[in-house]
């Protein structure tokens, strides 16, 4: 069962807190790369979704992004490499999307440093 609200602030709390506990980032790819798409907060950005729990990426692995699979991150991994390398880039991270595809739109930067 999620625990994933309409809150996007706490949605964001409990992804540093599951993520710092399990050590694990989930995100969705497929043969062509990870699942990114169009912010809806900023006009021109790309954004790339990640969970913090296995079952919260799974509820999105539905419809459009059937042909996806639930992939581990290492936090480390995501937050040394992934985050400097999304944030080079100008792609924004969408963290713990509920069901209704809301939740925090954020630049990777902001993000990493939320683990110091």
């Amino acid at each position: 069962m999620t625990k994933l609200t309409a809150d996007i602030e706490a949605n964001l709390t409990l992804f540093i807190e599951e993520t710092q506990e399990t050590a694990k980032v989930w995100g969705l790819t497929n043969e062509e790369g990870w699942l990114a798409c169009d912010s809806t907060e900023f006009e021109n950005s790309e954004i790339m979704p990640f969970w913090s729990s296995k079952e919260d990426a799974e509820i999105h692995n539905v419809e459009e992004w059937a042909d996806f699979e639930v992939q581990e991150i290492p936090l480390d991994v995501f937050v040394q490499d992934w985050l400097i390398t999304l944030d080079e880039d100008g792609v924004l991270v969408g963290i713990n999307w509920n069901a209704a595809l809301e939740g925090k739109e954020i630049e990777p930067a902001t993000l990493a440093k939320m683990y110091l």
